[in-house]
């Protein structure tokens, strides 16, 4: 369906690019022709992860920014440098996110602020930047935004915080969709189900059972590939989708039909037992 020019003469920012389904959709924009431009907190990982865009690219650049998405005023700095240095910018991928297990009694003010603040917060900033620039510059656009199977009705035990900045993430989809339609600009929502990755796996999954657990939910017996993902990502950010706004299109295997994605952890011990998971995880991480 694709071809290699299938995303010519645009260049996407993506944020949250230097690993997991960031650069993966990074990798797969820059095969069919788009620059790119990637942002994180981390420079070695955005450095690295370049030399593997350019190795895919066709025909394409790819440069990255050390940008905090919740910084409003570096999204707007950064935001000018991406013009400056590629001339404009047509497509922005609001992929940067943050997520942990814990039982919601257990939650700290500053824990739940934390994902929210990049999950909702940052992509209103970088979203808002984006738009009006786009605007006063009178140009259309296209804005995509990751989200979750549990953005929409069913939450998830365990990832309150996360269940409910990507709920806002997929409000502000939405909203923005029917507003910044008069102004050619398109919004759309990916939520996918579980794909894994180092950074996710890590954080959510606390042990092979958990994995085992998880994989039984998923009604076509696999997880997800990122190659899919950056393929429904291709369509939704090409041409070819020029109808499609507002819309939220899940690709999980068919897993949110079984509701609630953390639901299943209630059963994999008492609940002092699964605080002691949780626990376990969060020290890995420090």
């Amino acid at each position: 369906m694709f071809t290699s020019d299938t995303l010519a003469d645009q260049t996407i920012l993506i944020t949250g690019g230097g690993s997991g389904l960031g650069l993966a959709m990074a990798k797969k924009f820059a095969s069919f022709g788009s620059n790119i431009a990637i942002c994180g907190r981390t420079e070695e990982k955005l450095k690295n992860a370049v030399e593997e865009i350019e190795e895919a690219a066709n025909d394409s650049t790819a440069k990255y920014y050390v940008a905090d998405v919740r910084d409003y005023d570096r999204i707007e700095e950064m935001t000018g440098e991406i013009v400056s240095d590629f001339g404009e910018m047509t497509g922005l991928v609001n992929n940067a996110a943050g997520n942990f297990l814990s039982a919601s009694e257990d939650l700290s003010p500053g824990g739940f602020k934390a994902v929210v603040d990049i999950v909702l917060h940052g992509s209103f900033n970088c979203t808002h930047v984006f738009g009006n620039y786009l605007i006063d510059e009178e140009r259309e656009g296209n804005i995509l935004n990751m989200v979750t199977t549990y953005s929409e009705g069913i939450g998830s035990a365990f990832v309150l915080p996360s269940a409910c900045g990507k709920a806002g993430v997929l409000a502000m989809t939405r909203s923005l969709a029917y507003e910044w339609a008069t102004y050619g600009i398109r919004l759309n929502a990916i939520a996918p189900g579980p794909f894994p990755t180092k950074g996710a796996w890590e954080r959510l999954v606390p042990d092979e059972s958990a994995e085992q657990k998880f994989l039984s939910k998923i009604p076509a017996g696999r997880y997800g590939d990122k190659e899919e993902l950056a393929n429904l990502a291709t369509f939704l950010m090409s041409d070819m989708a020029p109808y499609i706004t507002g819309e939220c299109v899940v690709i999980d295997g068919g897993e949110r039909l079984s509701a609630g994605q953390f639901n299943f952890i209630d059963k994999l011990g008492s609940r002092e037992e699964l605080k002691g998971f949780f626990k376990m995880m969060h020290k890995k991480e420090d």
